[in-house]
């Protein structure tokens, strides 16, 4: 299905200023189908010249808005259906065109500019619909029409809260009708605002409650509201439930009265309550707001929860790595003590390895998420692998390309592998301390490949990684194949000396699983 921005920039002549109106417009339009109990459906004059089809549109009955401009169709951009009541509209309209005269409310709304209502409902598709028209405006320029229908295969006498409703979707659409709502810059932003059914306030132009749904009462009551919110300024009603013996927060009470479109929490009693306020203007004057309110406890606490185990998370990777810093402290005080060669050089790869390990470790300690930016940590361990190298090292490594963000199950056994390569090739492939030694990544959407090269002396004749009997290269195989389900390979390299490519799978399996078993997706990556 093709989405709102291709249909307007592709199929209408509307420029970026009046996308971004109906974008707006879109993004909030739930709330008018929920209180209408309808459903709507965005419609404006397809660019001439493009048909749906081969045909030429009929001119019959084209409409002649302002300007001057004919509509020869209509295009269908966007459609929502209620949560409060039955669709009329069970199929899907959006990308459909219609010739201007086919749907003679959308006509006349058009030309005079004004809601247009049908008397007596269709029966076209064996379902009685009543028709509305509303003309989207933004400032002075008429972008479109709402086509609200409502499905009243089930009409019956409306309670006080259906018809509080319709009031205020009346005077939502007369607001669409002038180009007052959507509010400029007051979209939701919190992360799911409130909807219709969750709890509904109709506020007075001073602030106070003409109407309160039952949901809407039970969360005032769960903040500890004794009374009912009925003829209570609903600002300084809520101030005072979360009295902490602070000054009474005037914001509160502003946002609360209905003057902006606001959102705000509060907590009280245990509980917390979000609440977002809708002014209503008829006529350039403010008569009133709608509050959509309801309780989030639960997603707070469980975000407060979530919080604090990122947080002891994080202090668990810092306090290992203080540990395994420690270690590696007392390992190379014990090296520096020992004359046996062999045994001294032992410790000195073990110290090593606890300190690739360990930065990687330090670097979550400071992450909220899994996940790390891997060419530090690369640049970290090249500096780790000269410094704990002999005095006689004149080698530098260096990193070409990128690894990008890795998460940890990965991170700490490259940060090892690349450890033991690195150490490898400036102990035997470049016993003389001179020459080329290079790391260098490619990442691609779900593969990392890392060379480590060198032009030192090359591999013995005889050489089979498979049946090496050194301990670093050992780690390496293991790790690279077994945990991490990826591809190791030494070869010549063209010019003198060695490559070792690592080829490792980074598409959120987890190591070693079997195809189709995926990690815990990280925050972002589901959509």
């Amino acid at each position: 299905m093709p989405t709102l921005t291709d249909l307007v920039r592709t199929r209408t002549d509307l420029d970026d200023a009046d996308l971004e109106w109906l974008h707006a417009l879109v993004s909030d339009w739930l709330l008018l189908a929920d209180l209408s109990f309808a459903d709507l459906i965005l419609w404006v004059p397809l660019a001439l010249g493009r048909p749906a089809t081969g045909e030429e549109p009929s001119p019959d009955g084209l409409g002649e808005p302002e300007g001057g401009t004919a509509v020869e169709a209509w295009v269908a951009i966007a459609q929502m259906r209620p949560t409060t009541g039955p669709t009329a509209y069970p199929h899907d309209l959006v990308g459909s065109v219609v010739r201007s005269g086919r749907r003679g409310l959308i006509d006349v709304a058009w030309r005079e500019r004004r809601i247009v209502r049908e008397g007596d409902p269709e029966w076209g598709s064996g379902i009685p619909v009543r028709e509305e028209s509303i003309p989207v405006m933004r400032g002075s320029k008429m972008l479109g029409i709402i086509q609200r229908s409502t499905n009243l295969s089930s009409v019956r006498t409306p309670s006080r809260l259906e018809l509080t409703y319709l009031d205020i979707a009346s005077v939502l659409a007369q607001m669409i009708c002038r180009g007052r709502f959507p509010f400029p810059g007051g979209e939701p932003n919190l992360v799911r605002s409130p909807r219709v059914g969750d709890g509904l306030l109709r506020l007075d132009r001073a602030g106070r409650v003409i109407y309160a749904s039952p949901n809407a009462q039970s969360a005032f009551r769960r903040l500890g509201l004794a009374t009912d919110l009925a003829d209570t300024h609903l600002g300084e009603t809520t101030a005072r439930l979360r009295d902490t013996g602070e000054p009474v927060d005037e914001s509160l009470i502003s946002i609360l009265s209905g003057r902006a479109p606001r959102e705000a929490e509060v907590e009280s009693n245990g509980s917390v309550v979000q609440l977002r306020t809708i002014p209503l203007i008829v006529d350039a004057a403010r008569v009133g707001a709608v509050v959509l309110l309801r309780d989030v406890t639960e997603l707070r606490w469980r975000d407060r929860e979530l919080m604090t185990k990122d947080a002891t998370i994080r202090e668990i990777h810092h306090r290992v790595k203080n540990n395994l810093q420690t270690v590696a402290a007392l390992l190379r005080l014990q090296s520096r003590r020992l004359r046996i060669p062999e045994a001294r050089a032992a410790l000195d790869e073990a110290v090593r390895r606890v300190g690739s390990i360990a930065i990687v470790h330090e670097t979550l300690s400071h992450t909220p998420e899994e996940l790390i930016d891997f060419d530090d940590i690369v640049d970290r361990v090249i500096m780790m692998v000269g410094e704990v190298s002999t005095a006689e090292t004149r080698i530098v490594p260096k990193r070409t390309g990128s690894f990008g963000v890795l998460p940890a199950a990965i991170a700490t056994p490259v940060a090892m592998v690349l450890t033991e390569l690195l150490q490898n090739a400036l102990q035997h492939g470049l016993p003389d301390r001179f020459g080329l030694l290079e790391v260098t990544a490619t990442r691609g959407d779900d593969r990392l490949v890392v060379v480590v090269a060198d032009d030192g002396v090359g591999l013995p004749a005889d050489f089979e990684v498979e049946s090496s009997t050194s301990l670093g290269l050992q780690i390496v195989r293991t790790l690279v194949v077994g945990e991490l389900n990826g591809r190791l390979e030494f070869r010549a390299r063209a010019g003198g000396g060695t490559e070792v490519i690592v080829d490792v799978p980074v598409d959120g399996r987890l190591p070693g699983a079997p195809p189709g078993e995926r990690r815990r997706e990280a925050p972002g990556d589901a959509k």
